[in-house]
């Protein structure tokens, strides 16, 4: 189904637009302008693409999902990571 495609092709997308920020935030070893709330938010999302689309068979989309789900767990914990580590500085 081309439906699919096109979907799996912007749940691709989609994660590499977010490896974008992660190696923003790595060379500047801070975070700005994010909110940890939204990482939150787009993270389980991926979670739950990750149960959603096999039920639809979209094996597509859930190819995507995989890398995607992976990329938004690591910005997430780079964005805890650098929260905590800015608020620890002396």
């Amino acid at each position: 189904m081309w439906q699919d495609n096109v979907n799996g092709l912007f749940e691709f997308l989609s994660g590499f637009f977010i490896l974008l920020h992660c190696v923003k935030m790595f060379k500047d070893k801070k975070i700005r302008g994010v909110s940890l709330l939204a990482a939150v938010y787009f993270t389980t999302w991926s979670y739950w693409n990750l149960h959603y689309y096999p039920h639809l068979e979209q094996w597509w989309s859930f190819g995507g999902g995989v890398f995607t789900t992976m990329v938004h767990t690591l910005w997430f914990f780079m964005i805890v990571y650098y929260i905590w580590k800015e608020k620890h500085e002396y």
